[in-house]
């Protein structure tokens, strides 16, 4: 009876020891799992902010990406459009000049010879009285080998008709009267006293035939190019110096009311 009690109270001892450590473990393990899960939500965390991140940085690429996209395609727009409208008005600027031209040409070819001794050059008419739909004059000084040219007067003026280009007088002021406006050149006229008034004054000066040894100023600006191409315009001051370096050229000149 004695051993059974002491037996019963061995086991009694075992197990409350064996509750006492199974206690002591789970108290032991129960910091280390939270420890262990708060590591986890922190990894989870940072991943998720990393992700985030990583999604803000891509729209932000998209969306620089889009506006570069859309100012480039602004600029192609936008230089077509300009191209467009600049080859619109040049088409149309081209197109209203050879309608002019044309037109000009047609007036040209069923204007009346007055003087069949006296015909067109160059498609300047000899008409029977001096024209005043354009009207408008232009200065030129020659000088050949240091020495002033004069241009001489009536260059142009026939007895009995007067061409749309002409002179007066000896100043070397070149009237243009014509009944249309049209591009009127120095080699229009040059081809007039050439060609009609070779014997007026001292002639035709032959240096005037030759392209090279020449020196051009318009307003007192050098020009480059073939002088015979040079536009007549109002009030223009044309100076032509051959094997003349020292000429001044014209930057002035007393029109008088022309």
């Amino acid at each position: 009876m004695s051993r059974r009690k002491a037996q019963q109270t061995s086991g009694i001892v075992r197990r409350t020891a064996g509750t006492a450590g199974a206690g002591q473990s789970n108290r032991q393990g129960g910091p280390q799992v939270g420890e262990r899960k708060q590591e986890v939500s922190i990894k989870q965390a940072r991943e998720e902010r990393r992700r985030r991140a990583q999604q803000q940085r891509e729209r932000a690429q998209q969306r620089a990406r889009l506006r570069t996209l859309l100012i480039s395609s602004g600029v192609v727009v936008l230089f077509l459009l300009l191209l467009g409208g600049g080859g619109y008005f040049l088409i149309r600027a081209g197109s209203q000049g050879q309608a002019q031209g044309q037109q000009s040409q047609a007036q040209s070819q069923n204007h009346p010879i007055v003087d069949a001794a006296y015909p067109p050059v160059d498609q300047v008419y000899c008409d029977a009285s001096e024209q005043v739909a354009v009207h408008y004059h232009a200065h030129l000084s020659i000088y050949i080998n240091g020495q002033a040219v004069q241009i001489p007067a009536n260059t142009g003026i026939a007895s009995d008709c007067i061409y749309w280009l002409h002179t007066h007088d000896t100043t070397g002021v070149i009237h243009i009267e014509a009944p249309q406006n049209a591009r009127f050149t120095l080699g229009q006229f040059f081809d007039i006293w050439k060609n009609q008034f070779a014997g007026l004054g001292n002639g035709f000066p032959s240096q005037l035939d030759q392209t090279s040894g020449w020196s051009v100023y318009v307003d007192g600006k050098p020009y480059q190019g073939d002088f015979r191409s040079l536009q007549l315009q109002a009030h223009e001051l044309i100076t032509l110096a051959y094997n003349s370096p020292h000429v001044q050229p014209d930057v002035v000149y007393n029109w008088g009311g022309l």
